[in-house]
């Protein structure tokens, strides 16, 4: 059992330093010797823990993804219970976008992700995979907030969840600082009170 622990904390310490190397250098930049050098382990080293790229990869964004639930998980606990659907889709959607330093991390090592999917069908179909994931996330609760009466029943579930889902698009217009996170919560909540107009506690 330590040794399975060691082997765990030195693979997610590798991850970190690959987010390091994203967020300070660039998708492009993330090669295994680089994130070996940023580890502070031989490249030899490295490889004992990822044999490839992909593979790391994949490790880093699997990582990432689990500790955007938990901060997910630590905003939703937060709230009254059981929280109000039009919260949860907020946090879910807020957390996605790079408004602090760990989403940040996070929605470039998505962007990173995405492009190297688009070249390497294996990791073309873990991505689409974990975002299907996430999209049944919303559609459920959607679906849920129609029951309950928080919605109004006559809207599509499919293209409300499809429209939530287009809100990360966010993520590439505040890096490039064409919107300002200011304005990227008043459209988040602009769309959440118009999806949400017949929200009345049942």
């Amino acid at each position: 059992m330590p040794k399975q622990v060691d082997h765990r904390e030195r693979r997610e310490a590798i991850a970190h330093a690959l987010w390091r190397v994203v967020e300070a250098r660039g998708a492009s930049k993330v090669t295994m010797r680089e994130v070996a050098r940023e580890s502070g382990v031989s490249l030899g080293q490295l490889q004992h823990y990822f044999s490839s790229r992909a593979q790391m990869l994949t490790f880093a964004m699997e990582y990432a993804a689990d500790q955007t639930s938990r901060r997910v998980s630590q905003s939703l606990a937060s709230l009254d219970q059981p929280p109000h659907p039009r919260e949860v889709l907020r946090i879910a959607v807020i957390e996605l976008l790079p408004l602090q330093p760990d989403s940040r991390v996070t929605s470039r090592m998505n962007a990173a992700y995405v492009l190297e999917a688009l070249h390497d069908p294996q990791l073309r179909e873990q991505v689409g995979a974990g975002l299907r994931e996430g999209r049944s996330m919303v559609e459920r609760v959607i679906r849920e907030a129609m029951s309950h009466g928080y919605i109004d029943s006559t809207r599509d579930p499919v293209v409300e969840t499809d429209l939530i889902m287009g809100l990360s698009g966010f993520a590439s217009l505040i890096e490039l600082n064409v919107v300002q996170p200011r304005a990227v919560f008043a459209a988040i909540d602009h769309h959440l009170d118009q999806l949400f107009a017949v929200s009345t506690s049942p």
